[in-house]
């Protein structure tokens, strides 16, 4: 009886608020600022330096590719070593096609093929258009 008792006078109905937000004391905009090209170039050519299994490399390419910019030379020759050294040839050549998507006309693409032809032939990599 005593444990009803104290059971009943223990538990409080609390009816909830309807339509009213909870105030987390800050503003909902978002406080990051915007990156430079120069710094997003740095940050992802670090990453692909110290990529060390297929998985890793396929996540920094998803991520790399889905800013509204074409990655620097820098960053696609990192991408390519990273591939080569994960030993995955179906991922060099993709890397080529994400830039051949990015681009916005044909000779853009032309000038990166014409940059990175020796870095192709270093590494034995060709392009989808040649097999």
């Amino acid at each position: 009886m005593l444990r009803t008792v104290f059971r009943t006078s223990t538990l409080r109905v609390v009816a909830p608020r309807v339509g009213v937000m909870p105030s987390l004391g800050r503003s909902m905009a978002s406080s990051h600022g915007e990156e430079s090209f120069e710094s997003f170039s740095q940050r992802y050519e670090k990453f692909f330096a110290n990529v060390e299994d297929l998985f890793e490399l396929q996540r920094g390419l998803n991520n790399c590719f889905a800013y509204d910019l074409v990655p620097s030379v820098g960053v696609i020759e990192q991408a390519l070593r990273a591939s080569r050294r994960v030993n995955d040839f179906a991922t060099s050549v993709r890397i080529f096609e994400g830039i051949k998507q990015k681009v916005e006309n044909k000779n853009q693409y032309a000038a990166y093929l014409e940059e990175l032809k020796p870095l192709r032939e270093e590494l034995g990599i060709t392009l989808k258009e040649e097999l």
